[in-house]
């Protein structure tokens, strides 16, 4: 049974008479009587009679229209629920983000919630997933925080909303003792003979640091060693001779800001957009809003 139809027999049996429903619903006496006929087919017994000229409801269509208004007071409590869902500050908001956005912001972001006893609940979880998997975790999660390099394809915007967060530059990390670190950018001829820690295979900015190393130095780049959680880099980097890269806001841990140098690439322009990922309908949520909004807040702070 379709509610439109059950309104309308309800509005045949109120106001008596199909003119008068169709006056009431702006709609045509002919497509009144197009939605009781589909309604008739949905029961065994017959809901309405000809009275006259009078179009009437039989003893079980007054049971049935008796039913419809029970329903149709079913679906505007509902559609109530739905909307006081949707203008609410407290309800929960489930947010994951690859490692270095959730070691940076996950903290600040609890912290928020915690001090917001009106606002939004904030649930975090991690995922280390490839860029083309990000959009995916938007149908478990209300918010997604994910990043793609500067050059890649944006975002599948017919499967999610997309809320720039922040475009991180990604430098030359290198131990502060290295000579190099005394500059104040680096140049790809200095780092010739150099062993780099890079990430896993397939890492999107590898190609184009081995591209531009090679077409600049004439040499191929050597990479000794292949990690790709930012604490473990981080570590290596500052006890070791080894240098590789880093996002600069995001990704090097507050125990190695000491030990660590981050410089640019002259002539290389490295970096990510950071945006949150959202299904349409979830971004309509005020707590998703509140939720967002600590989040650019918190990022410009650590920016």
């Amino acid at each position: 049974m379709d509610a439109v139809h059950l309104r309308t027999l309800r509005e045949l049996r109120d106001r008596g008479s199909v003119t008068a429903v169709a006056q009431a619903l702006h709609i045509s006496a002919s497509a009144v009587s197009q939605q009781l006929a589909a309604l008739q087919r949905t029961v065994d017994a017959p809901l309405t009679q000809q009275r006259g000229r009078v179009l009437v409801l039989t003893p079980a269509g007054e049971r049935l229209a008796d039913s419809a208004s029970e329903v149709l007071e079913a679906l505007a409590r509902a559609r109530e629920s739905v909307s006081e869902f949707m203008r609410s500050t407290a309800e929960p908001v489930t947010v994951t983000a690859f490692h270095s956005a959730g070691l940076a912001w996950f903290p600040s972001l609890i912290r928020r919630s915690l001090a917001s006893p009106d606002g939004p609940r904030i649930i975090c979880r991690d995922e280390d997933v490839s860029i083309d998997e990000f959009a995916g975790l938007a149908a478990d999660n209300d918010m997604v925080i994910a990043h793609r390099p500067f050059a890649s394809a944006p975002w599948p915007e017919r499967r999610v909303r997309v809320t720039p967060i922040l475009d991180e530059p990604i430098d030359l990390a290198l131990p502060k003792a290295h000579p190099l670190a005394r500059r104040p950018r680096v140049r790809l001829e200095d780092l010739v003979g150099e062993t780099w820690l890079a990430a896993h295979e397939g890492f999107a900015l590898e190609p184009l640091l081995v591209q531009a190393h090679a077409s600049t130095t004439g040499q191929a780049i050597n990479i000794g060693h292949r990690v790709n959680e930012f604490n473990v880099a981080a570590a290596i980097i500052a006890e070791t001779p080894v240098v590789g890269l880093l996002p600069r806001f995001t990704g090097l841990p507050d125990a190695y800001r000491d030990r660590i140098a981050l410089r640019p690439i002259e002539g290389l322009t490295l970096g990510r957009h950071i945006d949150v990922l959202t299904r349409p309908e979830t971004l309509s949520r005020t707590s998703i809003q509140i939720a967002i909004g600590w989040l650019k807040s918190i990022a410009e702070a650590t920016s």
